[in-house]
């Protein structure tokens, strides 16, 4: 293959060197010659990304064209650009990579091969390619000597727009061009632009050929059966998927076709504020010589401190997936039997576990409730209800009805049981009460996928129109109903119709949902 050739052909000209899926200890080197990195005490690159140290959401676009004009769910999430627009930039920034030399790695968006999507990542700096690489599926030398990439994702961190100027909002900004394939990245050199925006365009494709994508953990047992953690930060989804008993296809992004299960991703994109060894240990071991730390303060002997938030909380370490003990390194599983959806409700009302009809799953599916704590943000003094529909809204480009759909088919032909389980607050909520302890969460958890709860009595929550189960081993039942928990049952009544008040001013966006949906949700009287 003559990559030169192809990147020319691409509207870049340079007589500087083209590095093509080199490996990433040349490429750490690269980085280190450049300053733009420091190995820790393990290994592990550690690398700042300057002002933008996470997504800058309303920095994306996509462009709107004949073909996606009715099939994208438009608005502050899905921002529209003109096709005119992406050009100019397009071309800006074919000449600003032009005479630079670049890191190109070519792979794969997803584990199956019927369904993966073979990308080329065309980038400015070496971590971006280190990144790539760790983070996509990584081809064989053989699917390398006549690899055609269906989509090109070039990043341009160095590269600054003008915000109203180029008819975007700021200098950084990604671009998705379904039509042409193509992904522009610049002004940003926070890496999880690049794979989350590739994760969009999955989202778009894999319905069409009847996939199921998900923001979603997933891990299996030595059968092959497959459990689903669905949750927005914070609920717990990487530590209750990491399971000793079971293997972990993956920590983010999977589609569920008639197949079973398979990772979007060939790696992890881990948060480490507040990592220790003790309580994540494969994820702590796992950020040694090949991994990436993103934004990590280092002390004087370059050991990393994961409790210091002076440059972001949101600091991560990315790594392959073979780097964690027990993972499942083909990327996929069989049939799920179980989904876990995650919610840390700081009010303290939730149920720690109930078990959710089809229509119930579609429900809170739709709204992936969770709850922000205070401090968590500026301004932030009392938790704050937080709706993401699919629990992944930002990356979503349909309407969040259409992946719902995909999730009913998908559980009514695998008979799969759905569970909706709090992992935030009892006895009072935020203020005056304690969250649920960890091992209690894992013994309702660790029941569910074990078949423990199929045939047990329930009982209807009838404000949040949840079937709770009397009793679960290990599990004091007194919390199974949280207003148990609490000394003030009136208050307890109050503040739970206050939230469901909020799932039903929610779900109000939604005009195109069945009756049976809608009314599996809460029950505000």
């Amino acid at each position: 293959m003559d990559i030169k050739r192809d990147i020319e052909q691409l509207g870049i000209t340079t007589e500087e060197k083209i590095y093509r899926n080199i490996p990433v200890p040349k490429l750490i080197r690269k980085v280190l010659a450049k300053k733009q990195g420091v190995l820790t005490e393990s290994g592990a690159l550690a690398v700042a990304t300057g002002k933008y140290t996470g997504r800058s959401p309303n920095d994306r676009f996509i462009v709107m064209q004949d073909s996606n004009r009715d099939t994208i769910n438009w608005g502050k999430t899905n921002q529209s650009i003109e096709k005119d627009v992406y050009e100019r930039l397009y071309n800006r920034i074919m000449g600003y990579l032009s005479n630079k030399e670049l890191y190109v790695f070519d792979g794969y968006a997803g584990s199956m091969e019927e369904y993966r999507v073979p990308i080329r990542v065309i980038n400015e700096k070496p971590v971006s390619a280190i990144f790539s690489n760790q983070l996509f599926v990584r081809p064989s030398k053989e699917e390398l000597e006549d690899f055609d990439p269906e989509y090109k994702i070039f990043t341009a961190p160095k590269f600054k727009g003008n915000g109203e100027k180029d008819g975007i909002n700021s200098e950084a900004f990604v671009i998705i061009n379904l039509e042409e394939k193509v992904i522009l990245i610049g002004g940003s050199e926070y890496n999880g632009e690049i794979k989350k925006s590739m994760f969009s365009v999955m989202n778009y494709l894999m319905p069409e050929r009847k996939v199921f994508p998900m923001h979603c953990s997933a891990n299996m047992d030595e059968e092959g059966n497959a459990v689903l953690f669905f949750g927005l930060s914070g609920t717990g989804k990487t530590t209750l998927s990491a399971d000793a008993k079971r293997k972990l296809i993956g920590d983010d992004e999977h589609g569920w076709c008639d197949a079973g299960i398979f990772n979007f991703e060939g790696g992890c994109y881990a948060k480490t504020i507040g990592l220790e060894r003790e309580n994540e240990e494969d994820i702590y071991d796992a950020l040694k010589f090949g991994a990436i730390l993103e934004n990590v303060v280092l002390d004087n002997e370059k050991k990393p401190d994961f409790h210091d938030k002076r440059y972001t909380e949101n600091c991560r370490g990315a790594y392959p997936i073979n780097f964690i003990k027990n993972a499942e390194l083909s990327g996929q599983g069989g049939q799920p039997n179980t989904i876990i959806f995650l919610t840390a409700d700081a009010f303290g009302v939730i149920p720690p576990i109930s078990k959710l009809s089809k229509e119930g799953a579609m429900y809170h599916f739709m709204s992936g409730y969770t709850s922000k704590l205070a401090g968590t943000e500026r301004g932030i003094t009392e938790p704050q209800a937080t709706f993401s529909a699919c629990f992944g809204e930002p990356f979503m480009i349909r309407s969040p009805y259409d992946y719902a759909k995909l999730l009913g088919e998908r559980i009514d032909k695998s008979d799969v049981d759905v569970y909706l389980v709090n992992t935030g607050w009892l006895y009072g909520g935020y203020k005056q009460g304690s969250r649920i302890k960890l091992k209690l969460t894992r013994a309702m958890v660790d029941a569910a996928i074990e078949g423990k709860l199929k045939n047990v009595e329930y009982e209807k929550h009838e404000i949040f129109n949840l079937n709770i189960p009397k009793e679960i081993p290990g599990v004091p039942s007194e919390i199974l109903r949280p207003e148990n928990t609490w000394n003030n049952k009136e208050e307890y009544i109050d503040i739970a119709m206050n939230l469901a008040t909020r799932f039903e001013q929610n779900f109000k966006r939604y005009s195109n949902v069945p009756m049976e949906v809608r009314e599996a949700g809460p029950c505000v009287r």
